[in-house]
C-alpha cells in the first residue's frame, strides 16, 4: 500500500476530543474508514483533514467533501454527510436501499448501538473520494446488489 499524505488541521482532533467517549469511538471509526480508503486508490495520494461547518470534513482532488458529526439534540445517532447537491445519497439508496437509514439526500445515519457495515460504507466512500471522475455513470459506476 502506498503512502497517503494526511494533511491535519490540528482543531480537527480537538473537535474529535470534545464527543463523549462513545461517539468518538464511532467517530475515529469512521475516520479509519475515510483514511483506510483514500489509502487503497491508486489516484489518491492526499487528503486533507479539516473542520468544515464545526465537523470533521475530509476533501481529496476530484472527490466530494465527506463530513461526519453526532449532534446532542439527537444523541443516539451519528452521521456521515455528502454534499446535498450531488447525486451520491441517492445513489447509495438505489444501490443498498434499506441497508442503510438516510437523511433526505445528505447523510447517512448510524444508530450509536448498530454495527457500522464496513465494507459498504467504504463503496459509498469511494464514490465520494472518486466523485468527479465517476459522476457522468449510472449509479456512479456501482452495479446493483
Amino acid at each position: 500500500m502506498k503512502n497517503l499524505k494526511v494533511i491535519q488541521n490540528p482543531k480537527v482532533k480537538e473537535k474529535f476530543n470534545s464527543y463523549p467517549k462513545h461517539i468518538r469511538e464511532k467517530l475515529l471509526h469512521l475516520r479509519k474508514l475515510v483514511i483506510d480508503t483514500a489509502t487503497a486508490h491508486d489516484s489518491i495520494t492526499e487528503i486533507e483533514e479539516t473542520l468544515k461547518w464545526g465537523e470533521p470534513s475530509y476533501l481529496v482532488k476530484k472527490g466530494s467533501t465527506i463530513r461526519m458529526d453526532w449532534k446532542i439534540k439527537k444523541p443516539d445517532q451519528y452521521q456521515l454527510y455528502f454534499k446535498c447537491t450531488s447525486t451520491l445519497v441517492s445513489t447509495f439508496k438505489e444501490v443498498y436501499g434499506d441497508d442503510f437509514n438516510y437523511e433526505n439526500n445528505r447523510a447517512i445515519i448510524f444508530k450509536v448501538e448498530e454495527k457500522v457495515p464496513d465494507k459498504k460504507i467504504k463503496e459509498c466512500i469511494k464514490m465520494a473520494l472518486c466523485y468527479h471522475d465517476i459522476k457522468h455513470l449510472p449509479l456512479l459506476g456501482k452495479l446493483l446488489k
